[in-house]
């Protein structure tokens, strides 16, 4: 699988889990972005992967 499709996967991924965790009421306001941090560190880990595989 390539790695833009793995990336596209994960974001749909996991925003139809915050959009279902939303229609329930189930995040308070601010627990609404709690994924944007995880995203941020995937997207870092990604980085540092392909940092490291060059070395």
């Amino acid at each position: 699988m390539k790695k833009k499709v793995f990336d596209i996967i994960v974001i749909v991924v996991i925003a139809l889990f915050l959009l279902t965790l939303s229609g329930f009421d189930l995040l308070e306001k601010s627990a609404k972005f709690m994924f944007i941090p995880i995203l941020a560190f995937y997207f870092i880990g990604q980085w540092t992967e392909r940092k490291s595989k060059k070395e």
